[in-house]
């Protein structure tokens, strides 16, 4: 297993903040997760070794909300999802990480600046389908490449109006089926090797921690301050991917 110090010191952080990331509140700051730890190991490796913590994050995530789910909603998103590991999988050794960060980063920032700028108004309509079917098609993907799957899924989900516990739990949902897909094609491209596991269970204990601390904010906070909360993370996530792409 990985022993340098310097590793810890930033994966220790970026599995608690992935853990508060899958309970809902900072829905954003999940994605910051892989990019803080490739400032010490590779993209690639950094992505196999939270493979294991995801499981755990996402077993959890359910448990808490399970009663809290749009089964509707899980329906039409999932197939798409799927669509888009598959293409990660294939494109995985073709497509470079920095490539990657930077269509999710820009992509992020600006549905942000059309939510501020643009603000929809109360009576809006929801985004058509075919565009839900893109975002969480790219969303599918961008997890598969980087973990990075909460920026696009969120374009099409906030809009949505959800409460934020039945956000929280379709997404649990979502990202469970997701992850456990990501399984097979990444030991097929053998990133699931015994060094890689070793250290994802050094990490382990500190995934429930995360993801307690999430869940007790979540079932407390008001609609109008989760989704504030949501906007920043995927601010800072945004930025933190084009600087990666850009550096």
């Amino acid at each position: 297993m990985i022993t340098d110090p310097y590793f810890y010191l930033v994966a220790i952080p970026a599995v608690l903040l992935l853990g508060v990331s899958k309970s809902g509140f900072g829905a954003g700051f999940g994605s910051l997760a892989v990019p803080m730890m490739a400032l010490a190991v590779t993209v690639p490796q950094a992505a196999a070794i939270l493979m294991p913590v995801l499981l755990v994050m996402d077993l959890l995530g359910m448990a808490a909300f399970r009663k809290n789910v749009d089964r509707r909603l899980l329906r039409f998103l999932l197939p798409f999802g799927l669509l888009g590991i598959v293409i990660g999988a294939l494109l995985f050794k073709l497509l470079d990480a920095k490539v990657v960060a930077g269509i999710v980063g820009g992509f992020t920032l600006l549905f942000l600046a059309q939510r501020l700028l643009f603000p929809p108004k109360a009576d809006s309509p929801p985004p058509p389908q075919w565009v839900g079917a893109i975002l969480t098609a790219t969303s599918g993907f961008t997890s598969f490449i980087a973990h990075a799957g909460g920026p696009p899924i969120n374009a099409y989900v906030i809009p949505l109006r959800l409460s934020p516990v039945l956000f929280t739990g379709t997404m649990a949902f979502f990202f469970f089926f997701i992850n456990i897909a990501k399984w097979i094609p990444y030991a097929w491209l053998g990133l699931l090797d015994l060094r890689n596991m070793l250290t994802s269970l050094a990490l382990l204990p500190f995934a429930p921690i995360g993801v307690w601390v999430g869940v007790r904010i979540a079932h407390r906070i008001k609609p109008l301050l989760f989704y504030r909360m949501v906007y920043a993370g995927m601010f800072l996530t945004g930025v933190k991917l084009v600087w990666d792409a850009w550096r």
